[in-house]
């Protein structure tokens, strides 16, 4: 009943917005509605980085490898949240397997930590994944993300741009459904609240139900995303953000156990390994977002935003004791509660002035980020009165336990709170075409616990840039940066992690074609780390460090627009990650997992012409193609290698005026996929389903 409610909710209120903008009555806001999208708008590529980075350049002038996923390139493939798939648009990144609350996304072998409009998020095992109801773009920096934001990872990391007010009237309503009953709403409305468009607004709400390939397992999320914008003058504004999410998950669910000897993958692919009844998890995000921009002349401005997050988690997880053989053993449940406090706030300036010849773009900004985290894990129990049999489950006779929570989260807390400056000046020399960037950063932050343990981190971390156009539409580019960031949270013992100190060096090429409609980038990178975080081999709650890691790598990536009717993605990655010192001499030489050694890619949509039997319909076929994967979790032995995976998507939609229907088709050659590894004698993994649809309808008015 109450998801009937929450749809029947968004179609009314769609209504009232529609009957809304027809009282503004504003010849700008009326000849922009007359504007429809065609074939010939460029869909896939994006040449300007979100004001969220901070940067004026363009893509093609930054001496850095920048990727921007568009909002037209996700509803395409039908994807809804940042846990499905959106890793297939750049090269070598990768969606890897966890208890399924939030993206737990690698990039050059490490993980990125999840920035939302330029403010780091991360909060270690969280938040919750971003519903794309909210997102306008996605930007995947790759290397040292200190370029643009002061505590990034010198992997990189993906920052997601969220829809924003506008004066330009929106009003668009969608309905999805799709195998394993799963259905979903949606709605984006935003526009002028005043006659004279100075106080502007944009409302995003969604609900959405899916079950799985595996029976008992099901998940329910909503989102309302609230936002207003007013302009004091054309050079002065202030937005505000409001972001609710709530989730009922079953974490790690879709764990599936074997003994080692069995091996991964052994066992059928829609197998369940929870019960009747398994408890879901509750999770919530509030966030508040407010941005304050004025520009001094038309060369300089200032920029000061703030964020503060709650987090809450009422969480359970699920394992299995050691197994058997023949396959008994008996599940065990543990609660997995998080509550979280982050807060942030930025101050940046953006200047530009002529000296002796040469043209300096200034930006210089100060970070600031307070994270209070408690994790609880300490309760465990078994719920098989019986020992259960992995491989021929009966099910109907668990008996769950009853966690006594009443003393609140106890197990294990820690604190971040870090302060970082940073200055750069981008020099443009030789008519603009060679660009050198000399920047620093100071990083001042301090990490603790609930035993008053402490680790200060205080640090210069100097970075060079180049970029030298070779034509008007192919450069050039190099960097060095050198960086420390703080490592959140504590091992199961208590004791707190220390920071990861990096170095990065990289040099690639951009080239656009077609006037600038299809872009391409390549680029070599190593990348060497210190204290890196990886997961225990015998413990999935756990985290190690080591002691110095070196990522190599060589990306290529093509996006845009081959002729009006065809939008490509394509791209390629080579990752080696491997262990080069540590104490333990049996680590040195050993692959880290969560990466695969080669990935490519590719997404193609060809629309028909206007002119066409066929006009108003387009098709869409994509693949990804993993090789030579590492494990979720690489173990002792340094051997067990998951198979290559290979996935293969169609689709097909219509489009009339402002309607929009959409069918995908999702691993068409219906491929066991799955992803997994060894943790002591249990081998664990999570499948994908088989041959699945989804279909959408979108209306715009």
């Amino acid at each position: 009943m109450n998801k009937s409610i929450f749809i029947i909710l968004l179609t009314t209120m769609s209504i009232h917005l529609y009957g809304q903008k027809k009282r503004i009555k504003r010849d700008s806001i009326n000849s922009l509605k007359e504007i429809s999208v065609s074939g010939t708008a460029n869909k896939f590529a994006s040449n300007k980085v979100s004001s969220s980075l901070r940067l004026k350049t363009e893509i093609a002038k930054i001496p850095q490898n920048i990727q921007i996923v568009t909002n037209e390139l996700l509803k395409s493939q039908n994807i809804t949240t940042m846990m499905e798939n959106v890793t297939r648009n750049i090269s070598g990144a990768q969606m890897n397997e966890h208890f399924g609350n939030y993206a737990n996304i690698n990039m050059r072998g490490f993980k990125l930590p999840s920035f939302r409009n330029g403010m780091n998020i991360d909060i270690g095992y969280g938040p919750l994944a971003t519903d794309l109801s909210m997102v306008e773009n996605i930007e995947f920096v790759k290397g040292p993300s200190g370029f643009m934001t002061s505590a990034g990872a010198p992997s990189g990391i993906y920052n997601v741009v969220t829809k924003k007010p506008t004066k330009r009237s929106i009003n668009e309503i969608g309905f999805s459904g799709g195998s394993f009953n799963f259905y979903r709403g949606n709605l984006d409305s935003g526009g002028a609240l005043t006659e004279n468009g100075k106080l502007q607004y944009r409302f995003n709400a969604m609900y959405q139900f899916s079950e799985t390939n595996r029976q008992f397992e099901n998940n329910s999320r909503y989102s309302i995303v609230p936002s207003l914008k007013y302009e004091f003058n054309d050079n002065t504004s202030l937005t505000t953000e409001f972001t609710y999410q709530k989730a009922k998950q079953m974490l790690s669910a879709s764990y599936v156990f074997a003994p080692v000897e069995k091996g991964l993958g052994s066992l059928d692919r829609d197998i369940s390994h929870i019960d009747q009844n398994y408890p879901s998890s509750d999770i919530e995000e509030v966030n508040l977002f407010v941005d304050f921009n004025h520009n001094f002349s038309s060369k300089w401005s200032i920029n000061t935003q703030y964020m503060i997050m709650q987090y809450n988690q009422l969480g359970y997880t699920n394992w299995v004791y050691g197994i058997h053989p023949s396959g008994y053993t008996q599940r065990m449940l543990n609660n997995f509660d998080t509550k979280a406090l982050n807060e942030l706030a930025q101050v940046y300036i953006n200047g530009e002035i002529s000296f002796l010849g040469t043209t300096h773009k200034l930006l210089t900004g100060i970070d600031y980020k307070k994270l209070n985290s408690k994790y609880d894990w300490s309760h465990t129990a078994t719920y098989d009165v019986i020992p259960f049999n992995l491989f021929q489950p009966v099910y109907g006779k668990a008996v769950y336990p009853v966690f006594n929570r009443e003393s609140g989260l106890t197990n294990i807390g820690s604190g971040t709170e870090y302060t970082s400056i940073y200055a750069q000046d981008e020099i443009w020399f030789l008519k603009d075409r060679l660009r050198v960037t000399l920047a620093g950063r100071y990083f001042n932050g301090k990490t603790n616990d609930d035993y008053k343990n402490s680790v200060t981190i205080k640090r210069i971390s100097p970075r060079v840039g180049i970029s030298f156009d070779i034509t008007k539409n192919f450069s050039i580019y190099s960097q060095y940066d050198n960086s420390i960031i703080p490592n959140y949270g504590t091992n199961k013992e208590g004791k707190l992690f220390d920071p990861e100190y990096a170095n990065n060096i990289e040099t690639g090429l951009k080239k656009s074609f077609l006037r600038d409609k299809l872009k391409t980038t390549l680029s070599v990178y190593q990348i060497t780390k210190k204290n890196v975080l990886v997961a225990d081999p015998n413990d999935i709650l756990n985290k190690l460090q080591l002691g110095k890691v070196r990522s190599e790598g060589v990306e290529f990536d093509i996006q845009g627009q081959l002729s009006p009717e065809l939008n490509i993605v394509l791209n390629y990655a080579f990752t080696e990650v491997k262990t080069i010192e540590d104490i333990n001499p049996l680590n040195i030489g050993k692959r880290i997992e969560g990466h695969s050694k080669h990935t490519t890619n590719g997404w193609i949509n060809y629309n028909f012409k206007e002119d066409s039997f066929l006009k108003g319909f387009g098709t869409m076929l994509g693949y990804q193609y993993l090789i030579d994967r590492s494990t979720s979790n690489w173990g002792v032995d340094n051997k067990t290698i998951l198979p290559d995976y290979l996935r293969l998507d169609a689709g097909i939609n219509w489009r009339y005026k402002g309607l929009n229907l959409a069918l995908n088709v999702n691993n068409l050659l219906n491929k066991y996929l799955y992803s997994g590894g060894i943790a002591g004698t249990v081998a664990y993994w999570q499948s994908e389903p088989g041959r699945n649809w989804r279909t959408m309808l979108t209306y715009k008015f």
